[in-house]
């Protein structure tokens, strides 16, 4: 079984974020600058995690409400509640979240489900997920190749 501190240990221990009160503009420079397709929104004066702003955020919300990029606040697109897991959650849970709330960037958060200003130790996003699972199919495929040919001798 594969816990999400599992994952946190091969990503870099940086977390990029935004401030709500900054442009999308802003948030969309950083996230082509560190190449990642999300951000968690902190608040500046507490650092808690306030919402999520994501490529998706952008492509679905900022036009279609005539607006633009840099005379708009992240926090107007933000995307919240956020959900987050734990580090002692499981893969499986991830997957879960991931599937029934279409996302794709979860924070990790010493709090439940659904952050509720709490601070954050990671994010992991769907690839990091599906990378954990496919290698996982591997070590099981494996050992019962293993098995299988075991049971021969």
């Amino acid at each position: 079984m594969t816990f999400v501190k599992q994952l946190l240990q091969g990503k870099p221990a940086e977390i990029w974020s935004i401030a709500p009160r900054d442009t999308v503009y802003k948030a969309l420079q950083l996230m082509a600058e560190k190449n990642v397709g999300a951000l968690p929104v902190i608040d500046p004066d507490s650092g808690n995690l306030v919402g999520m702003f994501s490529e998706r955020d952008y492509a679905r919300k900022l036009i279609l409400k005539g607006k633009s990029s840099q005379a708009t606040a992240v926090e107007e697109l933000m995307s919240f509640p956020v959900y987050c897991v734990r580090p002692d959650d499981t893969l499986e849970t991830c997957m879960e979240l991931i599937t029934t709330k279409h996302i794709r960037h979860l924070p990790v958060c010493n709090s439940t489900a659904v952050c509720d200003g709490s601070r954050m130790v990671g994010m992991i996003s769907i690839g990091d997920v599906l990378k954990a699972v496919i290698a996982n199919q591997q070590v099981l495929i494996k050992d019962l190749e293993n098995y299988i040919v075991g049971g021969r001798s």
